[in-house]
C-alpha cells in the first residue's frame, strides 16, 4: 500500500526503520504531543515496522474533516489497516480478483506482495510497485517482482499492461481519485482492465491522514481518500473508464473497469461517394 508519491530510486537501496529507539525522529515532536513524529508515510514511519513483523494494529488517523480539509479534527478518527491480511496467502475474496488477471500484471501499491507472488506462482507476468523499502523487499522475498516507484514517476512498460491492480483501499492513493486514475489509464494497455477495491461503505471522502500505531507513534500527515463502489464508478468516467462489473466477497467491494480501445478513423468520402484513402 502506497499513499504519497516518492522519487525514490528503482532499485532497493536499504531498509528503512521506522520504530523507536532505532534511530532519532526526523522531524522533532508532533505538535501538542509527546511522542515521537516520525518522517516520510509509508516509509519511516510505524508502516515500516508492521511490514517487518507483519502484525499490527496500525491505523490511517483522519486529521481533517471528509472534505473538508481546513477544518482540523484534532485526535481525529482512526480508519484500521488490516496488516495481518496483508502479509498473509490471499484468501477467498482474492482468488476471485487473481482469476480475473489477464498479464502481464501491474499492482499498484503492492504493499508485502501477496497478490504478485500468487501471480506468479500462476506463472502470469506481475510487477508491484511501492514506495516502501520494506513493501518491496518483503515481495522480492515472497517469490515476487517488484519495484520501489510511485504510481506517478515513469513506470517501465506503460500502456502496455494487460491488468491493473488497486487493491487494499489503494484508490486513496494521491487524495485525488480521478487524477489517480486517469494516471492509471495511460499506464494500461487499451483494451486492458483495472480490478479496484472499493469501500465496503457507501462514502466518497477526501481526507489529511497519518499512518499511526496503536502507541499514537506516527509519520507526517498526507492526502487520502475513500471511496465507495458508487463514488468510484462516479470517478471512473472522467478518468476514461468504462465500468463493466461490480461484486461482493468476504464483505470486501470490488470494481471491475475497462479501458475502451480507441475508436477506428473513419476516412472522409469522396464528392462521388467514395472513401478517400487516408
Amino acid at each position: 500500500m502506497s499513499g504519497v508519491r516518492d522519487g525514490a530510486e528503482p532499485v532497493l537501496a536499504r531498509r528503512t526503520t521506522g520504530g523507536a529507539g532505532r534511530r532519532p525522529p526526523t522531524a522533532g515532536m508532533a505538535p501538542g504531543r509527546d511522542r515521537p513524529f516520525f518522517g516520510r508515510p509509508w516509509i519511516d514511519d510505524p508502516y515500516a515496522r508492521a511490514l517487518r513483523t507483519g502484525r499490527g494494529p496500525l491505523y490511517l488517523r483522519r486529521l481533517t474533516s471528509p472534505n473538508h480539509p481546513g477544518d482540523t479534527l484534532g485526535e481525529g478518527d482512526l480508519l484500521p489497516l488490516d496488516v495481518e491480511r496483508w502479509c498473509a496467502a490471499p484468501d477467498a475474496a482474492d482468488a476471485r480478483v487473481l482469476d480475473r488477471c489477464t498479464g502481464p500484471v501491474l499492482d499498484v501499491g503492492c504493499g508485502p506482495g501477496r497478490l504478485v507472488a500468487a501471480l506468479a506462482a500462476r506463472g502470469v507476468r506481475t510487477l508491484g510497485i511501492d514506495v516502501s523499502p520494506d513493501a518491496v523487499a518483503r515481495t522480492r522475498r515472497g517469490g515476487g517482482s517488484a519495484l520501489r516507484r510511485s504510481v506517478f514517476d515513469r513506470l517501465p512498460g506503460e500502456g502496455r499492461w494487460g491488468t491493473v491492480l488497486l487493491m487494499d483501499g489503494n484508490v486513496g492513493i494521491g487524495g485525488d481519485p480521478v487524477a489517480l486514475l486517469a494516471r492509471l489509464r495511460a499506464v494500461a494497455a487499451p483494451g486492458s482492465r483495472l480490478l479496484a477495491e472499493a469501500s465496503p461503505h457507501d462514502v466518497d471522502e477526501r481526507l489529511t491522514v497519518r499512518v499511526e500505531d496503536a502507541h499514537g507513534r506516527h509519520g507526517r500527515p498526507f492526502s487520502w481518500a475513500r471511496l465507495g463502489a458508487t463514488a468510484l464508478c462516479r470517478a471512473a468516467g472522467p478518468a476514461g473508464w468504462t465500468v463493466t462489473g461490480r461484486w461482493t466477497a468476504e464483505d470486501r467491494t470490488f470494481l471491475e473497469l475497462r479501458r475502451p480501445h480507441p475508436e477506428p478513423r473513419t476516412a472522409p468520402r469522396t464528392a462521388d461517394g467514395r472513401r478517400a484513402l487516408l
